[in-house]
């Protein structure tokens, strides 16, 4: 049998297969490597932040109008001249604006707000909101290379503005019942599930008229929402009461939203505003908003001695810090384990 010759002859070929370094030209590589990491030489922050948008798939709907505030300020700076000294002259020039609220939208789909109440001022939170907008597209620039070698992010140097422990308002006995009631007899005939579903879940509004059928498994008690307002993917919780009260409007297409619009067959979302204006004013309660529903949802927990992280999972806060306003309801049960564990010493 004859043998093969499998000796190396100054050649990086192997018993007649040409090699990897042969059949690629390091001159052309290198070439397109180099122009692959050619950064943009001018982009400026409003041209920066159209980039960002149209890749943005969050579901903060405020993100849109707080950029087009930065936009209106510096969107004529190149990005390479935005530093923190910007930044905070730019959200000082927020802070002098009133607080806006969004109340709709009009005839070409354009969002509309007004001023906030008799507020003349943004809160330290709504500010902070603000810059928090600001500086997630400059880390998407970063990471996505569109800033000039050596960039600083703007926002570092920043330091967040004070906020208060934010607003607590949830109900007690004698007034769930009466809200309970009110949206049972709606003129929208899925108001009382979509509110029970928000008080035991803790989803916000925007989150919970967003779910199709798809998204919903009623036999195993789960609801899957995509993209929340942060931006990652949560689970709901359905306890059998929330799963009872959807069971008589499932739709066998996967596509029909939940809590969809009666006139347009639940293809798109409903829109609940005067429902729950109705409701609320049929139930006689004061200051309530349907976002209190979320703090609801906290608050029964926290006074049940739920532990506070569990409670930020359930809210899908990223930080605990938004979750410790809670953390006064817990008293009654911090005593008990008190006394228990240390009343006999």
């Amino acid at each position: 049998m004859e043998e093969i010759d499998m000796t190396f002859h100054g050649s990086n070929s192997v018993a007649g297969v040409p090699s990897a370094r042969s059949q690629v030209d390091p001159e052309g590589v290198s070439l397109r490597l180099r122009s692959l990491s050619q950064r943009p030489t001018s982009i400026t922050v409003s041209e920066l932040i159209e980039r960002y948008m149209a890749q943005y798939n969050g579901q903060d709907g405020s993100r849109a109008h707080r950029l087009a505030a930065w936009q209106e300020m510096i969107g004529d700076f190149e990005v390479s001249q935005v530093d923190a000294d910007l930044i905070h002259a730019g959200r000082s020039e927020l802070a002098t604006k009133p607080p806006l609220v969004f109340v709709g939208v009009d005839h070409q789909g354009r969002q509309i707000f007004k001023v906030k109440g008799r507020q003349r001022q943004k809160s330290g939170a709504t500010l902070n909101r603000y810059v928090q907008a600001i500086a997630s597209v400059f880390t998407w620039a970063i990471e996505q290379r569109l800033t000039p070698k050596g960039f600083v992010h703007p926002c570092r140097g920043l330091k967040r503005m004070g906020e208060s422990d934010g607003r607590v308002r949830y109900l007690d006995t004698d007034e769930r019942s009466r809200l309970f009631l009110a949206c049972r007899v709606s003129k929208y005939p899925r108001l009382y599930a979509l509110v029970l579903m928000a008080m035991k879940t803790g989803a916000r509004k925007g989150e919970l008229l967003g779910l199709t059928w798809r998204d919903v498994d009623l036999e195993a008690g789960l609801a899957y929402l995509g993209r929340t307002k942060n931006g990652d993917r949560r689970t709901l919780v359905l306890l059998p009461d929330v799963v009872e009260a959807l069971r008589p409007f499932v739709s066998t297409d996967p596509a029909r939203f939940v809590f969809g619009s009666v006139r347009s067959k639940y293809l798109e979302p409903a829109r609940i505003d005067t429902a729950w204006r109705e409701a609320v004013a049929r139930a006689k309660l004061r200051n309530f908003r349907f976002h209190d529903l979320r703090h609801c949802c906290a608050s029964y927990m926290a006074q049940a001695g739920v532990p506070l992280n569990v409670v930020a999972e359930v809210l899908g806060h990223r930080k605990l810090d938004m979750t410790r306003r809670y953390a006064h309801l817990t008293v009654q049960t911090k005593a008990a384990a008190m006394a228990q564990a240390l009343g006999a010493i």
